[in-house]
């Protein structure tokens, strides 16, 4: 899908993601419901149903982190109201150490993003996903059918310690 409405999306009428009309936003920010769909990036929605609405790739992925902020500000509040009571002053400590480092780690990662997106769009990021999914339809046909196939003596029973991609793969490659 993200390779087909990269070549699908019209020629950018927005080019600033901090300037975009209300309707333009609201629209963008309807795009979010498509992440409901299992396999659907919030972001990954946002950004393509900006690019389809006519907004400038850079100016839908800006805009994309700027409607993320709300979100992650007012669950972060919700959780503090919920469970702030019964943190100590420590536990305060971590929570305000662990924010400031993620903010330091998620800015570095943002201009990277940002800057990959403006000059090769999202097609890495499709051709990306077309590689892990049919790497993972691979080892999923490899760990559960073709174990069915097997000598019984040569059979590996399946167990959780195998389910991580990691374990998965040391139990394919010992077959």
């Amino acid at each position: 899908m993200i390779l087909l409405f990269e070549r699908i999306a019209p020629v950018p009428r927005f080019l600033r993601g901090d300037q975009l009309p209300l309707n333009k936003a609201f629209q963008i920010g309807l795009c979010q419901i498509m992440a409901l769909l299992p396999g659907v990036s919030r972001s990954g929605a946002t950004i393509l149903g900006g690019e389809l609405l006519g907004v400038e790739r850079s100016a839908a992925t800006v805009f994309t982190f700027y409607l993320a902020v709300p979100t992650m500000v007012g669950a972060t509040v919700y959780e503090l109201f919920k469970k702030g009571a019964v943190l100590s002053a420590t536990q305060g400590l971590d929570i305000v150490v662990g924010f400031v480092v993620s903010f330091v780690v998620a800015w570095i990662v943002i201009r990277s993003f940002l800057a990959i997106v403006a000059k090769y769009g999202l097609r890495p990021f499709g051709w990306y996903r077309i590689a892990a999914g049919l790497a993972l339809a691979n080892a999923t046909w490899r760990l559960f059918v073709l174990t069915e196939s097997m000598p019984p003596e040569r059979r590996v029973p399946f167990s959780w310690k195998h389910a991580n991609p990691l374990g998965a793969l040391r139990l394919l490659r010992s077959h």
